[in-house]
């Protein structure tokens, strides 16, 4: 009797079987191998069989059904239209009054009517075309009626009227018919003319027209801002930026032309019209960059505005610094309750203002920093009687330098009032106050057309002030830039003294004592021992 096998026993049974099969499999395999071996080489080639050719890539069809449609349909419209008029104003001999009113009147009909079966049977863009057909054929219509019953009307006025009255009609013809989307954008077209035709035909001037380019391009601001419609807001934008472009443009001429306080006034009404407008889309604008943009433009032209009347009234010097205090005013208003984007572009246009009016300023500044490069050839050949003189060697002085160290403190205050309330900008706004006070501190004496030797003193003080912040300053920018400022003084007043042997002596001793105190300063500076070396052996 055979008794079954323990688990223990079979499951060695079991491993033995399996190293059996792996001894022998490894066996086969290496056998195989060998064989492939020998085999190899009279094996002929299997061929292989050759890969199937891409298939061609299919050809982009140049244009779409939809699009051909459209196009062609645009086309049809447009000779239809063609057509039209060549039937108005060619034939008109061929038919009588009554005959002419009845055929334009029943096509125009026939033309505003087929849309709305064309769009029942699911033809829109049929009945878009149709529908443009039909109201091309209402101006026809309009200089038809001109033409045969008020012949004697003034064609301008009659031409505001006539827009004015078929814009009205095509937005009732788009609003009854639903989504029809050709009518409310050439009613929009439509209502660009009434008010600059009406002020052209009132004979009212070029003021008048002015306020209504810019009423004109109000109204499409409000629309451009309230519609939800992409095909009415592009249009409306188009006209808002061109008509008030216009307005603007004409209205900085008249400013810039007026002679008189009354053209003046005029110039800045049409101004601060132009910048309500800029500053309401800058208040409703959905985008933050648009906001910021339009509030920039808004608060120019407020400067632009305020500084117009007073411009006229003083001397042409004071036209710069009166539009600036209208800037630094301008920044004022930021610290009111104005939505972000409005103060934000008033603070960049306050910017802006004041970084022209520093252009305005820095000629002379250039002037009297490489002016006395002239007295290198000319070295003692005789002071001159002021230091303008001195400065300039014969060549022109800006004949609106006289308040250029105005302009140029202005600026410097408002730096000194950033760095004071906004942290952040602190030493920013110090090292450009320090710049500027430099710069109208250089200017001032030639200017003021004060005596050479005065002059020169001046410029001594402007020295040695400038070493005293340089030691006294907290912050290593401030320092700096206080000290490079001194140098370039010292060696603008060293290259004036050369006019005549006692005032070189005289500078260069003075220099020398100043630099050599700043060196003897507590705090180490180099740079400050080696400017009152080379100052001794100059």
């Amino acid at each position: 009797m055979t008794h079954p096998p323990s688990p223990a026993e079979e499951l060695r049974f079991l491993d033995h079987e399996l190293r059996q099969l792996d001894a022998r499999r490894t066996h086969l395999l290496a056998r195989r191998a060998q064989l492939l071996a020998l085999l190899q080489p009279v094996l002929p080639a299997v061929p292989r069989a050759a890969s199937p050719a891409a298939p061609p890539a299919a050809r982009r069809p140049e244009t779409t059904a939809p699009r051909v449609q459209n196009v062609l349909l645009v086309l049809g419209g447009a000779l239809l239209a063609v057509a039209a008029i060549a039937f108005t104003l060619v034939s008109w001999g061929h038919l009588g009054i009554a005959g002419r009113s009845l055929v334009l009147g029943a096509v125009t009909l026939a033309a505003l009517g087929a849309p709305v079966a064309l769009r029942r049977h699911g033809l829109g863009s049929t009945a878009e075309a149709v529908a443009g057909v039909g109201l091309a054929l209402t101006v026809l219509d309009a200089y038809a009626l001109h033409e045969v019953a008020m012949a004697r009307t003034d064609g301008t006025g009659y031409t505001a009227v006539a827009a004015a009255v078929l814009a009205g009609l095509w937005s009732g013809y788009g609003k009854a018919l639903g989504s029809l989307r050709v009518s409310r954008p050439a009613a929009l077209a439509a209502a660009q003319l009434p008010l600059p035709l009406g002020a052209v035909a009132s004979g009212a001037g070029p003021y008048a027209i002015a306020a209504a380019l810019l009423l004109t391009a109000a109204c499409d601001s409000v629309v451009a801002l309230r519609t939800p419609l992409r095909s009415l807001r592009l249009p409306a934008s188009v006209g808002a930026y061109g008509l008030g472009g216009w307005g603007v443009l004409a209205a900085g001429v008249f400013s810039l032309t007026a002679t008189g306080p009354g053209d003046a006034t005029r110039a800045s009404a049409l101004l601060l019209l132009a910048a309500a407008i800029a500053l309401g889309v800058a208040r409703w604008a959905p985008g933050r960059d648009l906001a910021t943009g339009t509030a920039v433009a808004g608060g120019v032209l407020l400067v632009a505005a305020l500084g117009g009347v007073p411009r006229v009234l003083l001397p042409g010097v004071w036209a710069v610094p009166v539009h600036l205090a209208c800037g630094i005013a301008l920044a004022a208003v930021v610290r009111g309750r104005l939505p972000e984007p409005v103060r934000r572009g008033f603070a960049l246009a306050s910017a802006g203002v004041q970084g022209a009016a520093v252009l305005w300023a820095l000629p002379p500044v250039v002037l009297a920093l490489l002016g006395p490069l002239g007295w290198t050839v000319r070295s003692w050949s005789g002071a001159p009687s002021d230091l303008r003189d001195a400065l300039t060697l014969g060549a022109p002085w800006p004949p609106y330098a006289s308040t250029a160290p105005l302009v140029l403190v202005l600026v410097a205050a408002v730096l000194v009032a950033v760095a004071r309330t906004v942290p952040a900008r602190r030493s920013q706004a110090t090292t450009g106050a320090t710049t500027l006070g430099w710069a109208a501190l250089l200017i001032l004496p030639a200017t003021l057309r004060l005596p050479y030797a005065v002059g020169l003193f001046v410029l001594g003080a402007t020295v040695a002030g400038g070493l005293v912040v340089a030691a006294c300053a907290r912050r290593t920018p401030m320092s700096m830039t206080a000290f490079l400022l001194s140098l370039l003084t010292a060696a603008d007043l060293a290259l004036l003294s050369l006019a005549s042997r006692t005032a070189t002596l005289a500078v260069l001793a003075a220099l020398t004592v100043l630099f050599a105190v700043a060196a003897a300063h507590r705090r180490p500076a180099p740079g400050r021992a080696s400017a009152s070396l080379a100052t001794a052996t100059g």
